[in-house]
């Protein structure tokens, strides 16, 4: 597996995923938060057209954790990506980013606005950006009385048994229902790939965004294509709608009949919406 070399002399590692196709390179942020980031897949064939670099972030995977947990924060890492892209020889990037991942996207984002080509932020937590009230509850709602779900939303507010790495993965995994739509066999086998890191999701949360963060997206002039799930229970949509405004060229697509993994519940409708927006960064290039 290839790796390179932090700021602070750590070693990270990554995947690299030749694509087929002639589309931009990509960098693929896994969310959990600290989850492998083989839950992703290649995005229902994103990886068919696309060059993938899927980094393990600090404490995942191959990459070792930090010996400063803060070196493991969302807002850290950012140095991190912009250590890979250096390391890949881009001049702009690319970031496809999941939940907890979009974290560390806007952080790239914030500090690097200049070296981003466009962001795909996928089911992004929003509550810590925009003043958008919630739709998580009332969305729960229309949800309840399914057994499934039930169980998974008493394993959420329970949390993790003990603190050791293996509870707090069956911790995910029994909670898992609540992040589908539906949940059927192919929710069922998904919710089972990737474990999580207790110890790096601690880092990956032990900061607070900047006070000025919201002004800094401002900067980021870059467009950005924000996907939410119309049932997304975890993270809702009216916010995530809300976070796409944050940003000069931002826009948002909600796809019904899906949860907080749209491209495992609703794959046609994903790949179709990734790939309009991916390919109109080739016309504008070449256009430019």
């Amino acid at each position: 597996m290839p790796r390179y070399d932090s700021s602070d002399g750590s070693t990270l590692h990554y995947e690299d995923i030749p694509g087929a196709g002639k589309g931009i390179p990509v960098i693929l942020l896994a969310g959990g938060a600290a989850r492998h980031p083989s839950y992703l897949g290649d995005l229902a064939g994103l990886g068919e057209e696309h060059r993938l670099i899927v980094p393990h972030l600090r404490g995942v995977g191959r990459s070792e954790a930090p010996s400063d947990p803060e070196q493991g924060s969302w807002w850290s890492q950012a140095v991190d990506v912009e250590q890979l892209r250096i390391h890949l020889g881009l001049n702009l990037v690319a970031l496809v980013a999941h939940s907890a991942g979009t974290r560390l996207a806007i952080a790239y984002a914030a500090q690097f606005p200049r070296n981003v080509a466009a962001l795909v932020l996928i089911t992004p937590p929003a509550g810590y950006l925009v003043d958008e009230p919630t739709d998580v509850p009332t969305l729960i709602d229309r949800r309840r009385g399914d057994t499934d779900f039930d169980r998974a939303l008493l394993a959420l507010k329970a949390g993790p048994a003990t603190s050791t790495e293996d509870d707090f993965t069956a911790w995910q995994r029994a909670s898992a229902a609540a992040g589908y739509a539906t949940w059927n066999e192919t929710g069922r086998a998904h919710a089972q790939i990737g474990c999580w890191s207790r110890g790096a999701a601690t880092a990956y949360f032990s900061v607070d965004p900047p006070h000025d963060l919201a002004a800094r997206l401002l900067e980021m002039t870059a467009p950005v294509l924000v996907i939410a799930g119309a049932q997304d229970c975890l993270v809702g949509f009216e916010p995530v709608k809300a976070l796409a405004r944050m940003f000069p060229a931002g826009q948002s697509v909600t796809i019904e009949k899906c949860g907080h993994y749209p491209w495992v519940e609703q794959p046609t409708t994903f790949q179709r919406v990734t790939h309009t927006f991916l390919e109109s960064l080739k016309q504008r290039a070449s256009d430019a």
